[in-house]
Order: C-alpha cells, then structure tokens, then sequence
C-alpha cells in the first residue's frame, strides 16, 4: 500500500511493490551510490540509473540535461504515464536526488520506496540478476523549472535575514569543519565549515534502523527545535546535493512545507568560493 500519515501520497512500502512487480504501468528505477549494487541483485524487472554518469554532468558540474534525462526515461520505458518508483542504498540517498531531479521537469507520478535497498535485502525479498531491457518510449520532458533548485546567489545576499532557514543535512563533523567530505567521497572543496547561520540537522536523523522514514509527528518536532518552520524560505544543501535532496524530500514532500529548496551546489562550491563567508567551530586540544 501507498505509506499514509505524510502530507503527500508519495511513499509507497514493500507490500505495495511486490503486489506490482509484474504492473507495466510501474518501473521501479534504482540508484545507488555503489553504481556497481544494481548489477549485484535488484528488484525484479527494475532499471538502474547511474547517478555519476546519467544522472549528472561531469563537464559542466551540473544535473543531467533535458536532453539526457529524455533520452535515460525513453531508454528505461518510461512514458508520460508510468508510475515510477525510486529506491537505492544509503537509505534513498540518490533515489531522493533523482527524485528532486524529476521534479524539476514537472513529473508528477512519481514515488519513493520507503526502506530503499536495505529494507529489501533485509526482509528477504525477491531479487534478481537480470538486466531488463524496454522499448524506448520517445519521451521527451518539458523545460526545467528551477523553483524547487536553489543557487549561491539564492543564500549569499540574504545570510542573516530571519526568514531564510538554512538546513546542513552533513555529518556533525563536516558541520563543525573536522572533515571536509566522509571517507572515500571525492568531491571535496577548498575549506571546511559550514555556511553562517545553518542549523545541523543530519540527513540520517530522519529514518529509522530499518531505512523508513520517521513518522510525520517525529520528523515535525526535529525540524521545528532547530527552528526550521513551514513560514520560513527553507534552503537544505550537503556536499554535493544528494543528501540534502533526501532533506527536501522529508520537508517539501512528506511535511508539505511550501517554500523548500535544494541548494545542489552545497558545500562544493560554498566551501571553494572566493570572499565567501564561513563558519567553523575553533577546534581545542583536550
């Protein structure tokens, strides 16, 4: 069944997805951030997105064209009118951030598998090896509305206005400027901290040991003791924007906060730019 209780109808648990393995109207779609997971066992009859190669532009240091991401929906058999259902490892890192990516080009039926890869694989569910192959769709996406993207020039002129909510979903010790990335994470940037006046609140406070998510009344209570509250411009931003796309999905999708963006840019560009303000917490010796 679809995962009731959220502000939006966009979850759907791993009963709902068994009853529909076999529904041509649904293509369940996997990334992961081990690119090489989806080739290991997936769910049956699912497509995997790479998120390094389809889902992103390497030269431009940007999110897949209109042009690649038509032509990635055509080539998985996706059409105007599948039901598609994301999931990947970590907990929906990637499939959140193709999520938001979708979003962007105005696509409506889409959803996410609460619990992802590891709710799957830890309640013995099926799996398969093959690698599915569909008949191209020709579908091709509208042009992008960046409503829900933000950009540096979104934060930087309005750092320390009361409405703007800044939400770093980091680890605390890339909050506090220990670390620059987690450990075997390439994009890094030139300093470590954090933007002035963002609230550390970690991607991973919002599931559960299972990979669900928190209930609505749960997730709630962690956003407003930060101060993060739906009258606010809300800005998340990570690293690189994957994680903090899976921030956004909880805000924006499952809370129904009006005004979220995600700021994909994150901490690769802030912490690289020129005359840009930081904060980092003075570390002490003991």
């Amino acid at each position: 069944m679809t995962v009731p209780g959220y502000a939006n109808d966009v979850l759907v648990d791993a009963d709902w997805a068994k009853a529909h393995l076999d529904d041509p109207s649904v293509r369940f779609v996997e990334v992961d951030v081990d690119t090489t997971a989806f080739e290991q066992s997936h769910i049956p009859g699912a497509v995997g997105w790479n998120w390094t190669s389809q889902l992103s532009d390497g030269v431009r240091r940007d999110i897949a064209s209109r042009e690649e991401f038509s032509k990635l929906l055509s080539d998985s058999g996706i059409g105007p009118d599948t039901t598609i259902v994301l999931y990947g490892d970590n907990n929906n890192w990637f499939a959140a951030w193709a999520y938001w990516q979708l979003k962007l080009f105005g696509r409506r039926d889409v959803r996410i598998l609460n619990g992802g890869r590891k709710y799957w694989l830890d309640n013995g569910l099926p799996l398969s090896t093959d690698i599915e192959t569909y008949e191209p769709t020709r579908y091709d996406l509208p042009e992008p509305d960046f409503a829900l993207r933000a950009f540096r020039d979104d934060i930087l002129p309005r750092l320390g206005q009361g409405d703007l909510a800044l939400v770093d979903v980091r680890s605390p010790a890339e909050f506090n400027g220990e670390v620059i990335a987690p450990p075997g994470m390439t994009e890094t940037a030139q300093r470590a901290g954090h933007i002035p006046g963002a609230a550390s609140i970690p991607w991973a406070q919002t599931v559960r040991e299972d990979g669900t998510f928190k209930s609505r009344d749960e997730l709630e209570s962690l956003y407003e003791a930060k101060g993060i509250t739906p009258d606010k411009d809300v800005i998340a931003y990570c690293r690189i924007g994957e994680r903090s796309s899976h921030s956004w999905f909880v805000l924006h999708e499952l809370l129904g906060y009006r005004r979220v963006r995600n700021y994909d840019g994150s901490w690769t560009e802030w912490g690289s730019m020129v005359g840009v303000p930081i904060e980092k917490p003075v570390l002490t010796a003991v």
